[in-house]
């Protein structure tokens, strides 16, 4: 069951190690990793968020508010770029049994596309988040985009 403390574990800082398809919708694609930091702090006490990834390799910042909506228990993840300015579509979902998937509609490189963000391996010191994009309305999935964190020395765990 979901609940306004899903993203407790993500608040503070995190070095992040980020492993990217070159061409998303391409599953022959090569790979690029690259490094980032991320730092994340609650709002509403807990049942929402707000962090910022910082990819120089990239030359882009990134920003994801995390919002829990206690009717549906659900969250909503709604992302930014600095590369754009713009806000993307949300993606909904939530946790069970500590794995949090998020889904939603979008579009990339003119196609429409089933986007789906999956949260695993969270522990206080290290979590996991994959994106993946469907072309087919979910029957199959393209992994893209993998984000291995691990707590940042600094910060505290939680």
């Amino acid at each position: 069951m979901s609940s306004p403390h899903d993203f407790d574990f993500f608040h503070g800082a995190w070095e992040v190690r980020n492993r990217r398809r070159t061409d998303f919708l391409d599953p022959g694609s090569d790979w690029e990793e690259f490094l980032a930091t991320s730092r994340c702090r609650p709002l509403f006490d807990g049942a929402a968020n707000l962090d910022e990834i910082d990819m120089p390799h990239l030359s882009a910042k990134g920003a994801t508010l995390r919002l829990f909506d206690p009717e549906t228990e659900r969250w909503s993840l709604n992302w930014a770029s600095s590369v754009s300015g713009t806000l993307f579509p949300p993606v909904f979902g939530r946790f069970e049994g500590g794995r949090g998937e998020f889904y939603g509609d979008d579009t990339h490189d003119g196609k429409d596309i089933r986007v789906r963000f999956v949260w695993s391996g969270v522990s206080a010191a290290s979590a996991r988040w994959e994106q993946a994009f469907s072309l087919d309305d979910g029957q199959t999935w393209l992994t893209n985009w993998v984000m291995e964190f691990t707590r940042a020395s600094e910060t505290p765990a939680g």
